[in-house]
């Protein structure tokens, strides 16, 4: 459904290769963990894979057409991005912010429909918001933004979500909300994600496959099971670390033991 071939990325000519020969895929159901240090590349590959920005070399398909062919607002009604913060010039509504998504779907000038209030209330609903729709946007607490901006999200495209640090400077309470929310999207309703993410903990819970990236580069990919290794962790961070399964949860549980020094 999407993917990533051979693609390479500087900002200009002259700097520092950012991205640096990645190949990955992102099946139609699949929800996949990019996981690497800061400065690994994995929020500018999250941006190549959006069409935010284009590879110095290699290319970017959608269902097996170039990215680079299609336009903005045909990506934008497949296709939608949850950045890792939002930050508003003027104060909205949650059910506002969430009808700004269905604008990918509207003609030049034409405003919001019923149906277009329907598909923002059903995302609503479906992140656990419909009671906060008539909320300042503002004043929601951290959890309640990024479950909002999710909805939008839904609401502008239920194929394929990009998300960028979903769960940063969120307290644990809502991480593992956000953790449940994201499964019960993928194995619900089908929804096709791709993570970007430092959370050892929320790939392991949730990911299937997981994309391990430092200096630009991929390290290892596969199943969640085959790459989150004591040996991979230690490649990735310098980190000894203990990976077990979870008696309780069942999944993978990543706990940092040392750190390693040069």
């Amino acid at each position: 459904m999407l993917r990533a071939d051979n693609v390479t990325f500087r900002y200009h000519a002259g700097t520092p290769v950012v991205v640096d020969g990645v190949t990955l895929e992102v099946g139609r159901g699949d929800l996949v963990g990019i996981l690497g240090p800061n400065g690994s590349g994995k929020t500018t590959l999250l941006r190549l894979l959006s069409g935010t920005r284009q590879p110095t070399s290699g290319r970017v398909l959608f269902d097996g057409q170039p990215m680079a062919r299609l336009s903005r607002r045909e990506i934008a009604r497949h296709l939608a991005v949850v950045p890792q913060e939002t930050e508003l010039a003027f104060e909205y509504s949650a059910l506002e912010i969430v009808l700004m998504g269905r604008h990918a779907h509207l003609g030049l000038f034409e405003v919001e429909g019923p149906r277009d209030y329907i598909l923002a209330r059903e995302a609503l609903a479906a992140t656990g918001t419909a009671h906060l729709e008539e909320r300042a946007f503002h004043t929601l607490s951290g959890g309640e933004k990024q479950r909002v901006v999710i909805a939008a999200a839904l609401a502008q495209a239920s194929d394929v979500l990009l998300l960028d640090e979903p769960t940063a400077s969120l307290d644990l309470g809502y991480q593992l909300d956000i953790a449940t929310l994201l499964s019960t999207l993928n194995r619900d309703r089908g929804v096709t994600m791709a993570i970007s993410t430092h959370d050892l903990n929320l790939a392991a819970s949730i990911c299937r496959h997981l994309v391990l990236m430092r200096s630009g580069r991929v390290l290892a990919s596969g199943l969640t099971e085959d790459v989150l290794t004591p040996e991979h962790v230690r490649a990735l961070y310098d980190v000894d670390a203990d990976v077990h399964v979870h008696d309780e949860t069942g999944h993978m549980t990543v706990v940092p033991v040392r750190r390693l020094r040069p």
